[in-house]
């Protein structure tokens, strides 16, 4: 069951909310779901749901609540320049202070882990390099990842990418990692573009998203995931 919780910010002691689950079963450890660029919509939450049957204790951040707390945005053209102003209102520096925020609220239980999707992909591979705790993350369909692909990183990443993106090259993207961070993988899923994790959009494969969880359990459990 998910619930809500309140976390601080120790940037600017600016109190959010959280999505948050319990793991089913024996706990592997926490993860950080980051959100796309439309709040914590029907997808995180079933992504959330996801996660914790799979044993982990989730905190998923709502990035957006200095701007409109409780952000829920619709799938309209519109709705996608709203998010883009209310990433520009909130700024990358404090939405990673929030995902540290979470990191630290998790990590006195077990290895903490991060996944992220859109927003929340660039924002995983942003905090692989820039925050402390974090023992992996998967980072899928960040558009901002290429630009900022020669940042040092501190935790391990796998990349997930669509073919038929029509935001983000996949070829380019991967060819810009390969060449300043060759030990990442970077996964092009061939049936699928933009936002093929939320399951029952157009651009969703069901086996493709099967298989870049698969990866990502599989880096999780290489990092200490339990």
């Amino acid at each position: 069951m998910t619930d809500t919780v309140t976390l601080t910010s120790a940037v600017d002691g600016f109190v959010f909310t959280a999505g948050h689950a319990q793991p089913q079963g024996a706990r592997k450890g926490g993860i950080v779901v980051v959100q796309e660029i439309f709040g914590l919509d029907q997808y995180i939450q079933a992504d959330i749901a996801r996660w914790a049957a799979l044993g982990f204790e989730v905190l998923a951040p709502s990035l957006f609540d200095r701007a409109v707390p409780g952000y829920l945005g619709g799938r309209e053209p519109q709705d996608f320049q709203t998010g883009v102003a209310h990433v520009g209102t909130v700024g990358l520096d404090k939405m990673l202070s929030d995902i540290q925020a979470c990191i630290d609220d998790l990590a006195p239980r077990g290895p903490v882990f991060a996944v992220g999707y859109c927003l929340g992909g660039s924002l995983v591979w942003l905090a692989a390099s820039k925050l402390k705790g974090l023992a992996a993350g998967s980072a899928y369909y960040g558009s901002m990842i290429a630009a900022n692909a020669d940042l040092p990183l501190n935790a391990p990443v796998i990349v997930h990418l669509g073919r038929k993106d029509g935001h983000i090259p996949a070829d380019a993207v991967k060819a810009k990692l390969a060449d300043a961070h060759p030990e990442v993988p970077v996964h092009i899923y061939e049936n699928s573009g933009h936002g093929f994790n939320n399951d029952g959009r157009p651009e969703s494969d069901l086996d493709d998203a099967k298989l870049a969880r698969e990866r990502s359990l599989a880096l999780f459990a290489a990092n200490g995931a339990g």
